[in-house]
């Protein structure tokens, strides 16, 4: 398992790959959280919160969750978490384009995470 300040240097690292317009209105940045999330609407302890698209009170910010990340994926080392965080971040960071473009449709991301929680919930 790796640290909290490793962590987030490869937050940082990736971060850095990212085109700067990707950060246009996100004001509230990106956090890490030593939080584990478990979804309301999980049937157990089989179910994690990695990353999260918030957008509260005109503020838009993208969470990771270290403690979820450390449930799912307790041996990973530093280059699989690099991998791992990468798909997380890419997957917030076009919650966030699409938020911004207006993008709702049945082909969105947000589409897509609720046919994925409904055929969780059909499994249990």
């Amino acid at each position: 398992m790796i640290d909290m300040d490793d962590f987030k240097q490869i937050v940082t690292e990736l971060l850095d790959e990212l085109p700067r317009e990707f950060f246009r209105d996100l004001t509230g940045g990106v956090i890490v959280s030593d939080a584990a999330v478990i979804p309301d609407y999980a049937r157990g302890n089989d179910l994690y919160t990695m990353g999260q698209y918030v957008v509260f009170s005109g503020v838009r910010q993208i969470v990771l969750y270290k403690g979820s990340f450390d449930r799912v994926h307790p041996y990973a080392d530093a280059d699989e978490a690099r991998a791992l965080l990468r798909g997380v971040l890419r997957h917030e960071f076009r919650h966030h384009l699409e938020f911004l473009s207006g993008i709702h449709g049945a082909d969105s991301l947000e589409a897509q995470d609720k046919r994925e929680k409904q055929a969780y919930l059909a499994r249990h």
